[in-house]
């Protein structure tokens, strides 16, 4: 029980960084993307954010010998760049660019009943299901 309320506070504390750092506005995104126009360098200081939190988070994992709420850590050991990384990014790349929605804020928006989102969520799901069928 209390695993399942460590997840959903994540959760919802991920969604409230989403909405406070404006990231569910695909203005937003978009506006970072335009480099060569009005550019909005607010995305970079979230990213750089993220990266500051989880550079802290994965030394103190490395400093325990397992999680508090599972069997072991899942931590990434491939280093390796393959085909399906580089289609895999170049899809994830053009379509956010496109819409300005990637699925953890285009979810939370969605949520919000934000129309554009409305529309993102089910090609979200359309393009799981396709990978699913092609690579499972």
């Amino acid at each position: 029980m209390i695993r399942q309320l460590v997840i959903l506070l994540s959760g919802f504390l991920f969604a409230l960084g989403l909405g406070v750092s404006e990231m569910t506005r695909p203005e937003k995104v978009l506006g970072f993307l335009d480099v060569f126009g009005n550019w909005d360098p607010s995305l970079a200081f979230v990213m750089g954010g993220a990266i500051v939190v989880y550079a802290a988070a994965l030394q103190f994992v490395k400093r325990r010998d397992e999680p508090q709420f599972g069997k072991r850590y899942r931590i990434p050991t491939r280093t390796d760049v393959t085909p399906s990384l580089i289609g895999g990014a170049a899809i994830f790349g053009i379509g956010w660019g496109l819409v300005g929605f990637c699925p953890g804020p285009g979810i939370v928006a969605a949520s919000a009943l934000v129309t554009p989102a409305l529309y993102f969520l089910p090609a979200l799901i359309v393009g799981i299901l396709i990978h699913r069928w092609l690579f499972n």
